[in-house]
C-alpha cells in the first residue's frame, strides 16, 4: 500500500499545526485536546519547520521542570525531520520509523506538507493488506 492511499483511508486529512512562537504549554494543551500524539511546528501549515511529541514535552519536563512549559516551542521542537512521499509504500515509511525511532511523518509532495502519517496509521495499512492476501490465498486454495 502507498502513503497517498493511506491517507485517503485517515478519518481527518487535515494537518494539526502549531506556530513556532508559540508555547511548550500551548502544545501540550493542543496534543491533549485533540488526543494526538504529535503537533507539527509549521508557519503556514504547509512548510514544516519541527515537529513537538508527547515525548518531548515529557522529557523536558524531567529535565528541567514545569519552567520549560514557558518556552517557545521551537526550543524542544525536533528540527531534522524525515519525511516521506505520497508514492513511496507502507514498508518503506515502517522501516524509516523504525530506523530513525520515531512515530510521526509529514508527507511531502512538492517540498510542501499535504499529510501526517503515523506509525499506526501504517501498521493498520499493513494489516489490512496483510488480511486481503490470506484471504485471496485462501480461496485460491479453497477454489473460490
Amino acid at each position: 500500500m502507498q502513503v497517498h492511499q493511506i491517507l485517503k483511508s485517515k478519518a481527518e486529512e487535515r494537518v494539526v499545526t502549531i506556530a513556532p512562537g508559540c508555547s511548550v504549554a500551548e502544545a501540550a494543551k493542543l496534543l491533549s485536546e485533540r488526543r494526538i500524539g504529535s503537533v507539527v511546528v509549521s508557519p503556514d501549515g504547509c512548510a514544516v519547520e519541527g515537529i513537538v511529541s508527547e515525548r518531548d514535552i515529557v522529557r523536558e519536563l524531567g529535565r528541567r521542570g514545569p519552567d520549560c512549559l514557558a518556552e517557545k516551542v521551537e526550543t524542544i521542537m525536533t528540527r531534522e525531520i524525515v519525511g516521506c512521499g505520497c508514492e513511496e509504500g507502507a514498508d518503506q515509511v515502517l522501516q524509516k520509523m523504525t530506523v530513525g525511532r520515531f512515530r510521526h511523518m509529514p508527507v511531502m509532495r512538492d517540498g510542501s506538507m499535504v499529510g501526517l502519517i503515523s506509525i499506526g496509521d501504517v501498521v493498520k495499512a499493513r494489516l489490512s493488506e496483510l488480511s486481503m492476501e490470506k484471504d485471496a490465498l485462501q480461496g485460491m486454495i479453497m477454489g473460490y
